[in-house]
């Protein structure tokens, strides 16, 4: 998967109906900037924002700065996106965060990028100038996940905790989306390559928050909710491979309790030590029962990627 740079202004076609998706949590300082850049992007889109239970007005101010306003009552970014993709109808959607952080000049090219190679996810990567826009801690846990992701399904992206996005119709219709917080970005890499989806990046420049507006993420509290999602995801999506390695550890431990007793038994003809005997039966029992339940539930989820992969291909591709 190649990574993109901008270059120029495309146009794009005529008559494509393109949405653009705004979450939005208590971003009165940023938000009505943030409406106003796309839509001056994408002059034939249309911008949603949906408010999350916003106390600062954002709503009447991306009201007022031209955006349909949608409010989703549940509390979470994974609850906004499912929202959005269960409630918008387009060809193409463009989903960014509404802090202004991220630049909606490059959106044209994000699209043409997926016309061009008919994606159905292209995500911007975020490179910035300003240290204060892109936190040390944020960029460490992005490029841990990142590493962790490729070493898990064999490829990845560069930025997969990147909020800014775009999606075929095929991508947002065939999405379960079942993440509630800011994991959803990693649950949404995970299906592209569960899928084995035709994906692409492009550089984008990613500015600091205007002033007023502060970041909703935190670095250990949702890093850990990612990280733990990433270890729910692998194990639903390759469950023999998780519950095998499970396996091997209760059977070294089991072996390595065993040497001594195999040892004094061939020596005397005694089990003296009779409890570590019945544990080292135990957890024989424990890896044979992990084996067999990697082996069945890897039936099951080759089955239910059989079924994702046919409801995804029940859409058109992008340039279809």
């Amino acid at each position: 998967m190649a990574t993109a740079h901008i270059s120029g202004r495309p146009a794009l076609p005529e008559g494509l109906r393109v949405a653009v998706l705004l979450p939005c949590y208590n971003e009165a300082a940023a938000i009505g900037r943030t409406v106003e850049q796309f839509a001056k992007a994408l002059p034939g889109a249309t911008v949603y924002v949906f408010d999350n239970n916003s106390s600062d007005g954002s709503d009447a101010v991306a009201l007022a700065a031209g955006a349909q306003v949608h409010r989703v009552r549940q509390q979470g970014k994974g609850h906004v996106v499912r929202r959005m993709f269960a409630d918008v109808d387009a060809d193409i959607y463009v989903m960014a965060d509404g802090d202004a952080t991220y630049e909606a000049a490059a959106a044209p090219a994000l699209i043409a990028e997926m016309l061009a190679d008919n994606l159905d996810m292209v995500v911007g990567a975020r490179q910035s100038e300003v240290e204060a826009a892109y936190r040390r801690g944020h960029r460490l846990g992005n490029l841990l996940l990142t590493g962790l992701l490729r070493q898990l399904f064999g490829r990845s992206f560069t930025d997969i905790l990147s909020g800014y996005r775009v999606f075929s119709r095929r991508f947002v219709k065939s999405f379960p989306v079942l993440s509630a917080g800011f994991e959803i970005e990693t649950e949404m890499s995970v299906h592209a390559l569960e899928l084995r989806m035709p994906v692409g990046e492009v550089v984008t420049a990613y500015a600091a928050r205007p002033e007023g507006s502060h970041s909703k993420l935190s670095t250990f509290r949702d890093g850990w909710r990612i990280l733990r999602t990433m270890i729910q995801l692998y194990r639903v999506e390759r469950p023999l491979w998780f519950f095998g390695a499970i396996a091997l550890i209760l059977a070294l431990l089991g072996l390595l309790l065993g040497i001594p007793v195999a040892l004094t038994y061939l020596h005397t003809g005694l089990v003296p030590r009779f409890p570590t005997f019945i544990g080292i039966v135990g957890l024989g029992i424990l890896a044979a029962l992990n084996v067999m339940t990697g082996l069945i539930l890897d039936t099951v989820t080759r089955g239910r990627q059989e079924m994702k992969r046919l409801a995804y291909l029940t859409y058109p591709a992008p340039r279809g």
